[in-house]
């Protein structure tokens, strides 16, 4: 029997395991060098035991990246003997099978040992703006993707390898952000293995082992205790994604099967993979499946092994959510944020209250600018948008929001200072939010415009685009209407959102974000919520009519009661 803790030294440790996750994460926000990861969060710090079990993550972590490296970074730490591993030894690697699936997302990977003795390991996931290769998501395979870095030592027993980062720098259009991105990788990594060992002494514990076994077993009872309050049995769902202009669309298919305790989630019947980047891998598929379950059945216990071990995913190889290398994945979020929301619609009858309606940020809109200034200088600048989020039971949905990636929008003062390009326009689309009950979150509209003055960079200024809802909008639930759908314009004029577009100087681009889902009847929402909504420009006086029954006098903005009943009763 290992050492046993009572509850209240053991919620303490806990939440100090966390804090140090969380400490690290802070580290990213004061050095990294990509606004990509400063401002929109796009990475994940985490902690495993010496067996490569999940304890903490940061408090703000991408459920794709977290939920992949869960899997990926036990399989890396048990790819080779303990003996293996020395202090300050630092591994590296971005290949997509192995963790969040695409090249852009970067792990480095730590051991931390205390007392000479293996205690940890601490890693964290980058997504960084630049790895070479064809931005674009009509990608055939992965080489065309960039640069692939096999698991790889980037410091051994604390001696950089200093030919794995010259290989790094040689292969990337900005290589001082990349580099600098991957030393802020490094020091969150020191952050979380000094902290960790200064637990451990204050504590006076030899290693985590018994507090690692007490948390992920307490996890576990509760993710259980709550999944037996549903009913056993089968619940089917599926999803359609749009696939690239004249080529058949894409089926998510799953079967979702409660047994007491258990969820196993069989996704047989999806489409085959595809021949440009919206390929998933099986963590990654993997990470949004834990997600819904988490989020609707214990959505406050932080996130460690213990939550995943009621969870199985069964996915057919070769197929377009457990793709087979060497397919392009670049742009695996278009597909594979869709898996959460087929999961949603599956148990919406048997957790009505936990779920929502589907999102406009579903799939989050990635934007990769590129080019040269004009002095020929190379700039590189990746923004995630999000879209309106599904309305819930209780709740409207959130405005402008990423999810189910938890990314951040990037300001746009930071856009316009990394990048020669202005942003014209940022604004909420009225109306684009579903009617429902409770209404779904509004899109919004961004205008960029190339200049063609003193500042205008050196043409073209190269767009890819990973984004979806073009063709089919955010659909509601319980009789909820969709939401606004996207919309990609070159100068007026539609454009290829699924390829590499080139700019010229004066162009301008219009990019609206899709709206989210209604949740309910939208006869059934209360009148004085539609004039509210009315009244701050989130929906127009003909909606108000039309989706909702609502009668407003457009002059003195008052309900015309005795109109709205006779709207409602029709």
């Amino acid at each position: 029997m290992g050492q046993a803790f009572d509850p209240i030294t053991l919620e303490i440790l806990w939440r100090r395991l966390i804090s140090i996750v969380d400490e690290a994460d802070g580290s990213v926000a004061r050095t990294a060098f990509s606004s990509l990861l400063r401002d929109a969060h796009d990475y994940t710090c985490m902690f495993t035991d010496r067996k490569g079990r999940e304890l903490a993550q940061g408090s703000f972590a991408t459920p794709g990246q977290s939920g992949a490296m869960a899997l990926g970074v036990k399989n890396l730490i048990n790819r080779f003997p303990a003996d293996h591993y020395h202090p300050g030894d630092a591994f590296i690697t971005n290949d997509p099978w192995a963790l969040a699936g695409h090249l852009n997302d970067v792990c480095v990977m730590s051991p931390i040992f205390y007392q000479g003795q293996l205690a940890a390991f601490t890693a964290c996931v980058f997504h960084h703006s630049d790895i070479g290769g064809r931005v674009s998501s009509d990608n055939q395979d992965v080489f065309e993707e960039g640069l692939f870095i096999p698991v790889v030592k980037l410091y051994d027993r604390g001696e950089l390898n200093q030919s794995v980062m010259d290989m790094i720098r040689w292969n990337v259009r900005t290589p001082d952000e990349v580099i600098g991105d991957i030393r802020s990788q490094i020091a969150a990594n020191h952050v979380c293995a000094e902290k960790i060992c200064q637990m451990l002494k204050e504590s006076g514990l030899e290693s985590l082992d018994d507090l690692a076994d007490q948390i992920i077993s307490l996890t576990e009872k509760s993710m259980r205790k709550e999944i037996e309050k549903i009913p056993d049995g089968a619940y089917l769902a599926k999803g359609i994604v749009e696939q690239m202009k004249a080529k058949e669309d894409i089926l998510i298919q799953a079967k979702i099967e409660v047994k007491g305790s258990d969820i196993s989630v069989d996704l047989a019947g999806s489409s085959g993979q595809v021949n440009w980047g919206g390929n998933v891998v099986y963590n990654f598929t993997y990470a949004y499946v834990f997600m819904a379950i988490k989020s609707m059945f214990a959505p406050d216990i932080p996130n460690n092994e213990g939550c995943a071990r009621p969870i199985r995913l069964s996915a057919p190889e070769g197929s377009v959510v457990n793709c087979k290398f060497p397919a392009a994945v670049a742009a695996r979020l278009v597909v594979g944020h869709f898996i959460t929301e087929v999961i949603y619609r599956g148990l919406s009858g048997v957790l009505p209250g936990s779920v929502i309606a589907g999102s406009g940020g579903t799939p989050a809109a990635m934007n990769v600018f590129y080019g040269k200034r004009k002095n020929g200088r190379p700039w590189h600048s990746v923004i995630i948008r999000g879209g309106g989020m599904g309305a819930g039971a209780a709740n409207d949905g959130n405005y402008v929001y990423i999810f189910p990636a938890n990314g951040a929008n990037t300001p746009v003062e930071i856009f316009e200072s990394d990048t020669p390009l202005i942003v014209e326009c940022r604004e909420l689309l009225v109306d684009s939010g579903g009617p429902g009950k409770m209404k779904g979150g509004l899109g919004k509209r961004e205008l960029f415009r190339v200049p063609d003055d003193e500042y205008a960079p050196l043409p073209p200024v190269n767009l890819g685009i990973q984004a979806g809802r073009y063709v089919y909008p955010a659909e509601g639930l319980f009789d909820g209407k969709p939401g606004a759908r996207a919309q990609f314009l070159v100068n007026g004029a539609s454009g290829n959102a699924y390829g590499l577009t080139r700019l010229q100087p004066g162009d301008v681009v219009t990019i609206d974000a899709p709206g989210g889902g209604g949740y309910g009847n939208p006869l059934a929402r209360d009148p004085e919520m539609v004039l509210s909504d009315v009244i701050e420009g989130y929906v127009s006086l003909e909606s108000a009519a039309a989706d909702y029954g609502v009668v407003i006098n457009p002059e003195t903005l008052e309900i015309d009661w005795p109109g709205t009943d006779k709207a409602r009763g029709r």
